[in-house]
């Protein structure tokens, strides 16, 4: 190791000891080293050149705004409720009702926005207060709220699957498809744990809705609940690429956000462009300060040593993908999910093309794997979202959560280990 690599490694661990803004953080610690490096103005010039050009070529990054955007519709608008009133009239009049209803109420948002964090913030108010009325336990309704927020970049259309197919290669659309029966498995799940819990608990049965009272409460949700079929169907047919389809399906929902359900004004809309402008500075930011760091990692051969590292422990692939799992299920503790895609994915990523995985079924994996990340202690940012949205103590919703992430982790290990979960729909659509 040289004196720049040492200097490399150093600042950006002292990043996170020091809680510096991992966007930031990342930009210093590549201006250090190309300072230290003494690289030629021309390298530096050409690595600019070649951050850029990669940037403005990759064009699947343009979905991303696209999916903030329709995300922060979604929220301002009344499709939060429409979509929690349907999901309460399908599921809401079992034991427990109001978890199980937290739970397809995920699915269906995560169909629209692929956020975990829209999810948690949005939907995340409505459910808890619910809930919280009904007498369930604060810290069950938080955590269930969080961990359920999880589906959202699994089930399609997935803001992080954007970035993961920026930086493998993989078809976004056979990854947007390929977490369709995992995000469904998920939520199945946790279905089932809130059945167990609420028969221990004594949790209430929501009320039965008349089937009259139903069938109108989802006429009055169809035009929510068709912006996936819009999303989804378009991706599917090849009508529109991913992008387009962002594009498509949040034009559909400024439209029935103003004009069916009357939500939306100019005042609101101003508003959403510039949490959008917002939100995607802090994310270009943070992408363009991942492009120069992979730069330094590539031309440092760290993902050669890296795989050959993990290769003299074991060349069994199966128990390569265990401890990858390990390792980003620990880094997902303490990093952000946007620092672990930009920055780890790519190490891991020749080990895992070297091993004959398929990197659809390995794109998948991972992001629920980050996802656990996210409501995972100590510093899982849903954690934060819902004990920030409710008062609830973060002490309490992470003594809740336990027993939820260790349902998270079987679906991991079953998907890991069963790849017919993931690829099934895309081999069934030719993906």
């Amino acid at each position: 190791m040289n004196i720049a690599l040492i200097v490399f490694f150093l600042s950006f661990i002292s990043i996170f000891i020091l809680r510096i803004p991992i966007a930031l953080g990342m930009m210093m610690t590549s201006i250090f080293y190309f300072t230290i490096a003494q690289s030629p103005a021309a390298e530096i010039a050409m690595t600019a050149t070649q951050v850029l050009t990669g940037l403005n070529s990759n064009f699947i990054l343009i979905a991303v705004p696209l999916f903030v955007f329709m995300a922060q519709v979604m929220n301002n608008g009344k499709i939060t409720e429409m979509i929690f009133k349907f999901a309460n009239a399908m599921v809401g009049n079992r034991k427990g009702g109001l978890g199980h209803v937290n739970v397809v109420a995920s699915i269906i948002f995560s169909g629209m926005t692929g956020s975990a964090l829209a999810d948690a913030s949005g939907l995340g108010l409505m459910e808890i207060k619910a809930m919280r009325e009904h007498g369930y336990d604060d810290g069950f309704s938080c955590a269930i709220t969080a961990a359920s927020a999880t589906i959202g970049p699994i089930f399609p259309p997935s803001i992080p699957m954007i970035f993961y197919a920026m930086l493998s290669g993989a078809s976004i659309g056979a990854l947007f498809m390929g977490g369709m029966i995992p995000g469904l498995l998920v939520g199945f799940a946790l279905m089932i744990y809130i059945a167990f819990i609420a028969n221990k608990r004594n949790y209430p049965r929501g009320v039965k809705i008349a089937f009259r009272d139903a069938v109108l409460l989802t006429v009055k949700a169809f035009p929510a609940l068709f912006s996936v079929i819009v999303l989804l169907g378009g991706i599917y047919t090849g009508i529109v690429t991913p992008t387009e389809a962002g594009a498509l399906a949040a034009l559909y929902a400024i439209l029935i956000s103003a004009i069916i359900y009357r939500a939306l004004g100019w005042k609101e809309l101003v508003n959403i462009v510039l949490a959008t402008v917002k939100t995607t500075g802090i994310l270009s930011l943070l992408v363009g300060s991942a492009f120069a760091f992979s730069y330094i990692v590539a031309i440092e051969h760290i993902p050669d040593a890296v795989a050959n590292l993990l290769l003299t422990v074991t060349t069994n692939k199966y128990i390569l993908l265990l401890l990858i799992n390990v390792m980003f299920l620990v880094l997902g503790m303490f990093i952000d999910t946007m620092a672990i895609t930009l920055v780890f994915i790519p190490i891991v990523l020749p080990l895992v093309e070297a091993l004959g995985i398929n990197l659809v079924h390995f794109g998948v994996v991972i992001t629920l794997n980050m996802m656990i990340g996210l409501s995972t202690p100590p510093f899982g940012m849903l954690l934060f979202v819902v004990s920030g949205i409710s008062g609830t103590s973060l002490k309490t919703v992470i003594k809740e959560i336990f027993p939820m992430l260790l349902v998270l982790f079987a679906v991991l290990f079953l998907i890991t280990y069963v790849p017919w979960f993931v690829m099934v729909v895309p081999n069934f659509l030719g993906m």
